[in-house]
């Protein structure tokens, strides 16, 4: 009975030996020296405000204000035409000419009619004081009145055409007459599209060239029907450009349309916080989060959660020994992030007071 008492004894502790054993292989080993040599860190799980946001895209665009399509005011062969995609042009700087034998005939009636209108002005003031001293009859002034007036309105409109074309009336008066004309820059900026070449024939329908200015860029973001009541002036707004860098942006909303297009969205207009950031271009695709509201929850750095295959695992401190550090993996359900942050919706097996690993988790578990 001794013997066989011994013997259970034995098996006993054997058994208790293999339990601790058991327990200690599933929790995760890291060594002092590799926790300092992989820049391991430590953390808790904090309460943090947490945006509620509208998810959004749109595109980099610029105001009306700023984007010039340049056409002619009358037809007419494109004589030089220097300049090519990417040049920088200033608010009236020669951008091309134009040469048609029609700007010939419209100086010659100007200069016709400017002849004409000294004759028929002074006609006009000799029956008009005739008239008051009764000498000439009404009909002779009133004939008088209209052919002056009708030329004098010829006359004011042949003046404004040549404004137009850029040809100076008092050079006309002066006897130069060209065939050719110049086209100025009406904004200062880039050139975005040059659709001539020399020698084309261009009229006034005709689209030469696109100038826009990048001065002042802006946001015009597409918010479904659903997301609406959410929107108001004055709102942030995050934004990247994902086909050019992961790097986020920061906007406000600064108008919101008043009319549903047919796609069931909202036209949204957002200035940026700061234009210098980055080299933005009209017509980049942006992706955009407006941020509506804000939520209590809790959260910890992103490093610091791992997927593997559907779960989401932490690691939570159990043990620190003189050498080394002991790990137990939590299993926790995770929602947006924010900041560097990722929020934790269920967290069951730990707690705020409870020490995490932060940085390093993913080497460990080898995570997705």
């Amino acid at each position: 009975m001794t013997l066989l008492g011994c013997g259970s004894k034995a098996s006993e502790d054997n058994s208790t030996e293999d339990q601790n054993t058991e327990k200690l292989d599933r929790r995760v080993f890291v060594s002092k020296a590799q926790f300092e040599r992989s820049k391991m860190a430590l953390g808790h799980i904090e309460l943090k405000s947490f945006p509620i946001t509208v998810q959004s895209s749109g595109m980099i665009d610029v105001p009306p204000e700023n984007r010039a399509v340049v056409s002619a005011t009358m037809g007419g062969y494109i004589k030089t035409i220097p300049l090519l995609i990417g040049d920088k042009v200033r608010k009236g700087q020669v951008l091309l000419t134009l040469e048609n034998p029609d700007f010939i005939r419209l100086q010659q009636d100007y200069m016709e009619v400017n002849e004409k209108l000294t004759f028929l002005k002074s006609e006009y003031e000799r029956q008009k004081t005739m008239m008051s001293e009764h000498i000439t009859s009404q009909k002779s002034f009133l004939k008088a009145e209209s052919i002056y007036k009708t030329t004098l309105a010829t006359y004011n409109g042949l003046r404004k055409q040549l404004r137009l074309l850029n040809i100076s009336p008092s050079q006309v008066e002066s006897g130069n007459v060209t065939s050719v004309v110049r086209m100025y820059a009406p904004i200062s900026g880039s050139v975005t599209k040059v659709n001539v070449s020399r020698g084309t024939y261009v009229s006034p329908a005709s689209s030469i060239m696109e100038i826009i200015n990048n001065d002042h860029i802006h946001l015009e973001l597409s918010v479904f029907e659903k997301d609406i009541m959410k929107l108001k002036k004055g709102q942030e707004i995050n934004f990247k450009v994902p086909e050019s860098s992961a790097d986020v942006f920061a906007a406000e909303v600064h108008l919101i349309g008043t009319a549903i297009e047919d796609n069931r969205t909202i036209k949204v207009h957002g200035h940026l916080k700061n234009e210098e950031q980055a080299h933005f271009l009209p017509g980049m695709f942006v992706e955009a989060e407006i941020i509506t509201d804000t939520t209590e929850v809790h959260a910890i750095s992103e490093t610091a959660v791992v997927a593997i295959e559907n779960a989401h695992l932490l690691l939570k401190l159990n043990e620190i020994t003189d050498d080394a550090y002991y790990f137990d993996q939590v299993s926790v359900k995770t929602g947006s992030t924010y900041n560097g942050k990722v929020a934790l919706t269920e967290m069951p097996g730990v707690t705020t007071e409870d020490t995490i690993l932060t940085k390093g988790a993913f080497h460990l578990l080898g995570g997705d």
